[in-house]
């Protein structure tokens, strides 16, 4: 008879950009992975993958993976593209770009990535340290966190906040602005399981989102609104005598200044600005105070809107009035990355940066590539990894204009031709997760992960860590050992082992268990600040700041501290209102009247997995959801296909006619490719690349379009 082939067991952690982080193993057969199973021992994701996961191994082997180093051998844009060896690209990289600085300098490249991989070794940062060295332009990437992050910092400081965990101990859950069945799918659990103790689920969404209907109370403010219903609850909470008096005087510092300012916010004036009537904001406000453990989870679009630092400033206010930091499960919870004993200083080594080097932003990168930033020297060499900009930044036609120019030298590192990918000099075959080792940090729980390499890459991909070897070594770079560490050497590496979390673990143990819950309190006891000890300059929550001034956190912009754009913040917490909507650009709601909000898709995690036909049937053709009313004004009905646009761009998807969303509100999901939509468009044609008031934040959810059926 013949023997079966062994099969061999490999700790996985999902590589995708989600607050999960879900923990796998890989199982392999004769060299080959057959499976991806979630490892049912871990506390939080519980041996559950969600719908983009679930046949990972599968995602290894799509025809369509580039697999060989390329050149491209037609028309920018046109797919037209070559073999190559990697010899052959590694000297055509250094090649041009060692032109490229003896005519213009080094800062004329940009390095341009985000968490397509949230690995420490093989994500984010991978390639800082690199880039640092050859003193490139400083990549900036905000795309997601980075304006609740500086709110955060500001207000409550470097702390995880509430473990996801400790929701179970929960009996007053508010999700603010995020999809959690969609896209927090481990978290719902818990949060099922407090419900069922009693608790009550609210969740404040601008539509009725699958999480929304599964909540005991959805409450929708107008979009971009979410700020004055925040100073709204304040207001409610200190009109109704709700606040936990000795808590706020022994552990805040300004509630007298934030008291004064929630004058402002009446009752009528919230009802009229938000669409959320008094009655509620009052209801809110007591139960919120009153029903304890209270807390509320952050979720990222929060801040997405031209006030979204102010807002989220004044959301964590709230759990700190209310005093629900003293109970296990009260409190907020943002991004427990903060407590993560990572050197962020080995990883990006911002030793190497050089005085004076500028700045570039993700988000506009079309403002970069085109002029209107006015760089000198301009960009001339690009180098894109982990990220789809075509699909994912705003303003992505001009981003097209930008990559099309024939003298920019575009290379990136990639699993697919995608359609940024398209317009590229030179891609690199990338591995996928199972190809490589990693360890994982979470924006979502407490646990590091190991990540195995399970098996041999297929064809010629490379690891994001080992392309930067190999652009070290043609640079000569290799006399730095940080740029000859193998890849789970750099992960040893990244990690502060002394640090109090690891509770004096080392590498064996991941071997054995494939992941670790940080040492910061048990989610049945962690109570880090019922009595205060916030990691800010005064040890409290700090409603009031003293001359503070706007920047990006330092891991968001390869660990630079130089070239902050250093705008002057409000003091106190408050409401900035929408650069774009009815209420405040009359003139543009002439031409487009209705506010578009872009969530993330619940079949696709950003782009990825938006190519694969099975996951498209599962996810649908692009579509607009539209209410009733919005519909019968523009003749339109269920399933016809309609044209979304403003003066930036268009897309066009299959309407939803609905009540799931509110007059003068469109919604269309993000991270379909403009190239297999109905038309050559996406929806972050349509997006602003404005920045909102803190943290360099996007404005994804402050855009005013127009829709029109298609003939």
């Amino acid at each position: 008879m013949n023997e079966q082939p062994k099969r061999e067991r490999f700790f996985g952690g999902c590589p995708h950009d989600c607050p999960d982080t879900c923990a796998m193993y890989y199982e392999v057969e004769g060299g080959r992975l057959v499976d991806v199973r979630g490892n049912k021992e871990h506390p939080m994701t519980r041996g559950g993958l969600c719908v983009k996961l679930k046949d990972f191994h599968e995602h290894h082997y799509n025809p369509d993976r580039v697999l060989h180093p390329l050149r491209r051998a037609g028309p920018k844009g046109s797919r037209k593209f070559v073999e190559i060896t990697w010899d052959e690209a590694i000297a055509e990289i250094h090649a041009r770009w060692t032109d490229i600085i003896n005519e213009y300098g080094s800062q004329a490249i940009l390095p341009y990535s985000y968490l397509g991989n949230e690995g420490l070794v093989q994500g984010l940062t991978c390639g800082d340290a690199f880039f640092n060295r050859l003193g490139t332009t400083v990549n900036e990437k905000t795309f997601c966190a980075s304006g609740s992050s500086t709110a955060w910092l500001l207000t409550v400081g470097p702390t995880g906040g509430v473990d996801p965990e400790s929701f179970v101990h929960s009996k007053y859950i508010v999700i603010w602005a995020c999809n959690s069945i969609s896209t927090n799918l481990h978290h719902w659990p818990f949060i099922l399981e407090a419900q069922k103790n009693g608790a009550k689920v609210v969740v404040i969404d601008s539509y009725r989102s699958r999480t929304a209907k599964a909540a005991d109370w959805h409450i929708a403010p107008k979009p971009g609104t979410d700020g004055a219903l925040a100073m709204g609850i304040i207001a409610a909470m200190i009109r109704g005598n709700y606040v936990d008096d000795e808590w706020v005087h022994a552990h805040t510092v300004g509630y007298p200044e934030l008291a004064q300012r929630a004058l402002d916010f009446t009752p009528d004036y919230v009802e009229e600005v938000t669409g959320v009537s008094a009655e509620d904001v009052a209801q809110f406000a007591r139960e919120f105070a009153s029903v304890q453990p209270s807390v509320i989870r952050m979720g990222v679009a929060l801040e997405r809107h031209a006030g979204g630092g102010q807002t989220i400033r004044a959301v964590c206010a709230i759990p700190a009035l209310a005093g629900s930091w003293r109970h296990v499960g009260g409190g907020l919870l943002q991004m427990p990355l903060w407590e993560f004993p990572i050197d962020w200083g080995k990883v990006s080594r911002p030793d190497y940066i050089r005085p004076h080097t500028r700045v570039v932003n993700n988000l506009q990168l079309g403002r970069a590539l085109t002029g209107d930033m006015q760089l000198d020297p301009p960009i001339k060499g690009l180098f894109v990894y982990n990220t789809n900009p075509v699909s994912q930044a705003p303003e992505t036609n001009r981003i097209v204009e930008g990559l099309s120019r024939e003298d920019l030298f575009f290379v990136t590192a990639e699993h697919f031709i995608t359609d940024t990918a398209a317009y590229a000099d030179i891609i690199l075959p990338a591995t996928m997760a199972g190809e490589h080792d990693d360890m994982m940090f979470s924006w979502g729980h407490f646990y590091l992960t190991l990540n195995e390499k399970a098996i041999e890459p297929r064809g010629e991909a490379k690891s994001n860590a080992e392309i930067f070897r190999l652009l070290s070594a043609a640079f000569g770079f290799d006399d730095d050992p940080r740029f000859t560490m193998s890849d789970m050497e750099l992960a040893e590496h990244y990690i502060q082992w002394d640090a109090p979390q690891m509770a004096g673990i080392d590498m064996d143990y991941f071997r054995k268990h494939g992941y670790f819950h940080l040492a910061v309190g048990t989610p049945d006891n962690r109570l880090p600040h019922a009595e205060g000890n916030f990691p800010t300059p005064s040890g409290k929550v700090e409603f009031f700041l003293h001359g503070a001034t706007n920047f990006v956190a330092p891991p968001f912009r390869m660990m630079y501290e130089d070239k902050q754009s250093g705008e002057d913040v409000d003091p106190l917490p408050g409401y900035l209102p929408p650069r774009e909507s009815p209420e405040t650009n009359r003139k543009l709601a002439d031409q487009y009247p209705l506010n578009i909000i872009s969530p993330k898709s619940h079949g696709f995690l950003n782009s990825c997995y938006a190519n694969e036909p099975h996951k498209i049937k599962g996810q649908g053709e692009q579509f607009v959801l539209i209410n009733k009313a919005d519909a019968k004004a523009r003749s339109i009905r269920d399933g016809d296909p309609v044209r979304v646009y403003n003066d930036r761009g268009d897309f066009e998807g299959l309407a939803r006619v609905t009540d799931d969303v509110n007059k003068g509100v469109i919604v269309a999901t993000l991270g379909y490719w403009r190239s297999l939509n109905r038309s050559d468009g996406s929806v972050n044609c349509i997006s602003s690349d404005e920045f909102a008031s803190l943290g360099h934040a996007p404005t994804f959810s402050d855009n005013l379009v127009q829709v029109r059926r298609v003939n």
